[in-house]
């Protein structure tokens, strides 16, 4: 089933928690919003479910207005952050209560009731743990609980709000890659919420970024990672690197160095700021002359190796400021390069992208 959403905007008090939004979610997809604390997305989701009331707009399930229908006819399942498991039952009247309290005519027979429960105790392989007590589960177990309660219904749609936040990080990418498995198995249309970047890039499809209650980018993870439609994705997705500079009519003047700047080819002189990966930095040796022509100086002031990649904090000898630029470079590089700490080198962007100043 495909979700859209149309010039949606909610208030609370003073505070705006959506700005006018426009989505579509496709059927079948499985949807990231990402962003910030206060960044909108679990307003957003709530407002998708019937949870919460939109100001204005309208929310559309495969084409057919939903926004004032309530939360039992919009048929989406919903997976809350904290389980919300109901403690005095059983692991198997927990997934069974959805189907038990729907009206008489609805109901399915009991025996019905008993097979879907079981299949969806198989499906989240946790059928063992049937006649057990919440508290007597791992966080995970119970979020996979959670999750088999929520589709027991036949749900069009699953929503899912911070689902993994309250775990620690080694179960958290278990049970992300468990998701993904499922969702590949099931296609079932399911939009979820998390503020951990690597959690959205790994799992979705697509993801949407936000922020301030605004989509400030909506793409596929290598689109979003890779090519940032702004300074704030940028910094919101990994780490990076700033540095200052000005731009003129396709080439840039950065941290001293000239490089052609292709996609401003009509600026005016302006100030500008180059946003560059820390993997997508060259280092080369004081000694090695050709290759440090027209790089910018710097001194090696930390190494952290871990494991495959060797994580190096450099200084720049040009600059009055101090501030720190971060690398990554492979273990095979480094070796090659025999840096130790206090170490000078040449360093150069080979893939930056640039921003007028005044938009960060």
């Amino acid at each position: 089933m495909s979700i859209e959403i149309r010039n949606l905007s909610k208030q609370f008090g003073n505070f705006a928690a959506l700005r006018d939004i426009t989505l579509e979610v496709k059927s079948g997809e499985l949807l990231a919003l990402l962003g910030p604390s206060g960044s909108g997305k679990t307003t957003l989701l709530r407002v998708i479910a019937g949870l919460e009331t939109a100001d204005a707009g309208q929310v559309l399930f495969q084409g057919e207005d939903a926004t004032d229908q309530n939360v039992r006819d919009r048929q989406v399942g919903f997976v809350f952050q904290h389980y919300a498991l109901f403690r005095n039952m059983t692991i198997f009247e927990n997934v069974a209560f959805g189907l038990r309290v729907r009206p008489i005519k609805f109901r399915p027979a009991d025996a019905e009731i008993r097979r879907r429960v079981q299949e969806l105790l198989e499906l989240v392989q946790l059928d063992w743990l049937a006649d057990r007590f919440p508290h007597q589960l791992s966080g995970g177990q119970r979020q996979r609980i959670a999750l088999a309660r929520a589709l027991a219904v036949e749900p069009k749609v699953l929503l899912l709000d911070e689902p993994f936040g309250a775990l620690d990080a080694r179960v958290r990418k278990e049970l992300r890659s468990w998701l993904r498995r499922l969702h590949d198995d099931m296609h079932i249309t399911s939009v979820f919420v998390t503020h951990d970047q690597e959690e959205a890039l790994e799992v979705a499809d697509r993801v949407v970024v936000m922020n301030e209650g605004r989509i400030e980018q909506i793409g596929t993870p290598d689109e979003v990672y890779e090519r940032p439609a702004s300074p704030f994705v940028y910094e919101f997705l990994g780490k990076v690197n700033l540095f200052h500079g000005r731009l003129h009519r396709g080439r840039a003047w950065i941290g001293g160095i000239e490089v052609d700047a292709p996609g401003h080819t009509e600026a005016e002189e302006t100030s500008a700021v180059a946003y560059v990966r820390p993997h997508d930095i060259r280092v080369d040796k004081v000694n090695n002359a050709l290759k440090a022509e027209g790089a910018i100086p710097a001194r090696v002031s930390h190494i952290l190796s871990i494991g495959p990649v060797v994580r190096l904090e450099l200084m720049r000898d040009d600059s009055e400021d101090k501030k720190v630029i971060e690398v990554e470079i492979s273990k095979e590089r480094f070796r090659e390069l025999q840096l130790t700490r206090g170490d000078q080198v040449f360093i150069k962007p080979s893939r930056f992208d640039l921003f007028p100043a005044q938009i960060h």
